[in-house]
């Protein structure tokens, strides 16, 4: 049985008062009793510069006569073994829309895709993180269905809303109504739907909801999940008067989450997704200790595109500049593209207007689509870009040795920078714009989001395709990338200013003793540049001196002399 020393007691207490007044010292007591519950795991190494996470979906790959998830895992033994050591596996439990983000089991693996032996194969061979969706829920779930029939149990498990109130303030991801009408057994009530009417939002201002929630993260622990992403948490505390978004008790709901899980699970690593400017962001690390352990870096994949776009890193230096370094207990997840599109929230506070405008403009010449979200008066903005990144990156007319450098030189950004990498299949294997999967369905982020044929893919990955050219460098420099210490997710980095077409920074590991400076042409020029820097520039081989000369979209890892 875990042990709860007096000082977590009395910090869990503290918390639970702050949330549910009177009511915390019964949830205490009810806490206490999950936990003796579950038990107690063992701890495990924090993350190093070894880690790589592969984001999939549990059906992306397809292979005739095996259901997705060993399709899936028989499809990373072949082309991922050697690189990728974890995966994110985007919600693989019984849902009714949303892919798979309207969650109507959070128990049960959807049986479309298989079942919970298949899971814990992929545990064996690698890390897994599995989605909490845990602000709404399918309004086909049993949760919610109760509580339409009236069952004392779920009377408060939703958050009812008055039609005739001032919303305004509330902060929007979609440009959809936030209240859902239902007819319920004491009549038509409204109910917020933050996301669609088919996902409810959860009120976890009652204390049974969060129990029920603490019982669901920690029934992942013992399924494998390593990681646990907290999906859309920012959007969980509602409360009339305010934006909904980024709360106090929001923030302390998710300290006592990180703490029980600390208890319960030692070796569990909670990461919050929260689509939002890099301020806000960062605000769920806490005190560096207390609160998530890994946010998302959400404003990399906007100012990467960006700097491509205009082949000047310019704007990527400015904010890499000013990065806080992360406590020896968090670090960031760094990623490119992913399931969902292209955020431009978080470069509220970096792009203007009219830069973010002609990004929208870029990104409609290159195939891609936009997504609004409302303002709360009346007008939109473009909440994200759906489309591939590849294609984001590349002019149509590009041919594909240019889509090729510019996908591997992104990419060498992403594996550069303090913090653990994630790799959408997709970039993976190159795949471009899915427009047969856009029109069969309607929704913008499917562009993004076909389904891989193993054998196909498999023949494209033997000739000289984009896909082999993209899938072989990038796993080469993943294989690469971690070998180096200087890599590791807490070792120093250093922004280094050489010319605006060069993304430049210095990683240091000075426990292990390894410097590296990277260097990344985003532009369609050759730049010249001096460096106070000799050494060896690891993906070519070659020695380099104070004077380095950069190809179009050229990269490279230069480890410095003396060091091994």
């Amino acid at each position: 049985m875990p042990v709860i020393t007096q000082d977590a007691r009395a910090s869990m207490l503290d918390k639970l008062r702050l949330l549910y007044g009177a009511q915390g010292e019964g949830t205490l007591t009810d806490i206490e009793g999950i936990l003796g519950t579950f038990g107690q795991s063992l701890p495990r190494q924090w993350v190093s510069e070894n880690d790589v996470m592969l984001i999939t979906y549990g059906d992306s790959v397809r292979e005739e006569g095996a259901v997705p998830l060993a399709a899936l895992h028989r499809f990373l033994r072949q082309y991922a073994k050697d690189t990728i050591t974890a995966v994110h596996l985007l919600p693989f439990y019984p849902y009714t829309s949303d892919d798979g983000f309207s969650v109507v089991d959070y128990t049960q693996v959807n049986p479309e895709l298989g079942d919970w032996e298949d899971i814990a194969r992929l545990a064996e061979q690698f890390d897994l993180m599995f989605d909490g969706v845990i602000n709404h829920i399918s309004k086909s779930s049993e949760w919610f269905q109760r509580y339409l029939r009236g069952d004392d149990k779920y009377r408060h498990y939703f958050t009812e809303g008055d039609p005739e109130a001032d919303y305004s303030m509330v902060t929007r991801p979609r440009n959809l109504p936030l209240l859902t009408r239902f007819e319920t057994s004491e009549g038509y009530k409204y109910v917020w739907t933050t996301f669609s009417e088919d996902q409810i939002d959860l009120n976890f201002a009652n204390p049974d909801v969060l129990l029920d929630i603490l019982r669901v993260l920690l029934f992942y622990t013992r399924k494998g999940a390593r990681f646990i992403r907290l999906d859309a948490i920012g959007f969980a505390w509602k409360k009339p008067g305010t934006t909904c978004m980024h709360l106090e008790e929001l923030h302390t709901l998710v300290k006592l989450m990180r703490q029980v899980v600390d208890i319960a699970s030692p070796s569990t690593i909670l990461i919050t997704e929260t689509n939002v400017p890099h301020k806000d962001n960062i605000g769920y690390f806490g005190n560096g200790f207390d609160e998530a352990h890994m946010v998302y870096q959400f404003p990399l994949p906007p100012l990467t595109l960006y700097s491509f776009l205009r082949c000047d890193a310019g704007k990527l230096m400015q904010w890499l500049e000013q990065l806080e370094p992360t406590s020896a207990g968090t670090a960031f997840f760094n990623f490119l593209a992913s399931h969902d599109g292209v955020g431009m929230r978080p470069v509220e506070d970096r792009l203007t207007a009219e830069e973010k405008q002609w990004m929208v403009e870029r990104v409609l010449e290159h195939g891609g689509r936009v997504s609004y979200r409302a303002n709360g008066d009346g007008t939109t903005s473009p909440y994200e870009l759906n489309i591939s990144y590849v294609d984001a990156l590349s002019h149509p007319d590009d041919d594909d040795e240019v889509r090729a450098a510019k996908m591997i030189a992104a990419h060498v950004i992403l594996l550069s920078l303090a913090g653990v990498p994630g790799i959408y299949i997709h970039s993976l294997f190159g795949s471009r714009n899915d427009y047969d999967e856009l029109d069969r369905s309607g929704i913008n982020r499917r562009i993004n989001r076909g389904k891989l044929n193993d054998s196909a893919v498999g023949e494209e990955l033997g000739n000289d395709t984009l896909r082999s050219r993209v899938y072989g460098r990038l796993s080469e420099l993943i294989r690469l990338r971690r070998a180096q210490r200087a890599f590791h997710p807490g070792a120093s980095q250093q922004a280094v200013r050489l010319d605006d077409r060069v993304f430049a920074v210095v990683r240091d590991n000075a426990e292990a003793g390894e410097t590296i400076l990277v260097l990344v042409n985003v532009s369609n020029e050759e730049v010249h540049a001096g460096v106070d820097f000799e050494g060896e520039d690891l993906i070519t081989g070659l020695q380099t001196g104070m004077e380095v000369e950069l190809l179009p979209y050229q990269c490279m890892w230069i480890k410095r002399k003396g060091r091994d």
